[in-house]
């Protein structure tokens, strides 16, 4: 096994450099959703070095929680956001993130055809958590009335996202600590976008707040497991032969999980109103 990262253990001691800073002036609410995707993505890290044999049914629940709350915190919480600014530059807002996050998306994996430094799960999940960040960072730092619910809700996925990549770097022999950087990347991005202030125009907050809902939109979408061959479900699994039979079963569990993330952001957010 190779020697820890220095990427990722830089990156932790600049999360905990900015977070001295953010607390300075009261960010709590951003402190918070930051280092809960740290810790969640940084347990994949000692879970990773254990062999812990078929787990597909926790990374489909894990996966499904998390994508059914984001999905549902972004259109409570984000989308009427932008639509109350301008309905009209919300809308396009909206559509922009989609297809901006579809053709991120794209390019990564385009990227994976190259000989690259940084193995192509963590960059990908590296891009992810900054990009994350900074539209947190921006939305928190404009609506500072705005609840935690949407900000944990988002960062949810980083749990059984860094489990299945700490496994995959395992299983290549390489030191997991490097998750490290996209675990701190989030609060890094947003604790600094945070101090961004959007113009007063309700076209260009409609467009900010309807761009930020169509990206977790569409991160949101990307982690809905998908229990297929070639998937990151189907690659957990320590059956032989044909698995068509077991990807079945656990698509009823990718329904359920789905739902009960969805219901679980309803619940949080009648308890706090």
């Amino acid at each position: 096994m190779s020697r820890p990262s220095v990427a990722g253990l830089a990156a932790a001691g600049a999360l905990i450099l900015l977070s001295g800073l953010a607390a300075t002036v009261g960010a709590w609410k951003l402190l918070s959703i930051s280092w809960v995707a740290f810790a969640a993505m940084a347990l994949g890290i000692p879970l990773g070095r254990r062999t812990l044999g078929d787990r597909s049914w926790a990374l489909v629940w894990g996966y499904g929680l998390a994508a059914g709350a984001m999905i549902t915190s972004a259109a409570v919480f984000l989308v009427p956001q932008a639509i109350a600014h301008d309905a009209n530059f919300g809308g396009f807002g909206v559509a922009l993130g989609l297809l901006v996050g579809f053709a991120g998306h794209t390019v990564g994996h385009r990227l994976a055809h190259y000989d690259l430094p940084l193995d192509r799960t963590v960059a990908e999940l590296s891009a992810h958590a900054f990009s994350a960040g900074l539209i947190i960072g921006i939305v928190y730092g404009n609506m500072p009335s705005l609840g935690p619910i949407l900000g944990l809700a988002i960062v949810s996925h980083k749990g059984p996202a860094g489990y299945a990549a700490a496994r995959r770097l395992v299983s290549n022999d390489r030191d997991p600590t490097v998750l490290l950087l996209p675990a701190a990347g989030v609060g890094i991005a947003a604790i600094v976008s945070s101090l961004i202030q959007l113009p007063a125009a309700p076209a260009v907050r409609g467009v900010v707040f309807g761009f930020a809902a169509g990206i977790f939109l569409h991160v949101a979408m990307d982690f809905l497991p998908r229990c297929e061959i070639g998937s990151d479900v189907h690659e957990l699994l320590t059956v032989t032969g044909d698995a068509h039979d077991l990807l079945d079963q656990l698509r009823v569990h990718a329904v359920l999980s789905t739902g009960l993330g969805g219901i679980a952001v309803f619940l949080a957010w009648v308890a706090v109103t």
